[in-house]
């Protein structure tokens, strides 16, 4: 899913800036996703594996993406091996988080 149309105009990470941070995102999820699930429509939950920084690398990625989308609601709760990431949108933005769940799920199929 190399395509961004389903980046909202409301985001305001600048257009040529917007596959980096997918790019990062996908990397991420490439690396330490363990598993998801999505008990309600407007959330989602990643437990990704922990190690050394990860935490931290989490946090930041976290931390920018809320500064230009502050439409995601992100709770990050780091467990002995395991950092849980929830992930929540209100409901103008499902289809965001639609297709944040459809880029997640793939990397687990490609694995």
């Amino acid at each position: 899913m190399s395509d961004l149309d389903w980046v909202p105009q409301s985001c305001t990470l600048p257009t040529t800036e917007r596959p980096l941070r997918v790019a990062e995102w996908d990397a991420l999820f490439s690396d330490r996703l363990r598993s998801l699930s999505r008990p309600q429509p407007l959330h989602l939950l990643l437990d990704l594996a922990g190690g050394e920084g990860v935490d931290g690398r989490v946090r930041d990625l976290v931390e920018r993406e809320s500064g230009c989308c502050s439409f995601f609601t992100f709770t990050t709760t780091a467990g002995q091996d395991l950092i849980h990431l929830d992930i929540s949108v209100d409901q103008a933005h499902e289809t965001v988080l639609d297709a944040l769940a459809v880029r997640t799920a793939a990397v687990v199929e490609q694995r």
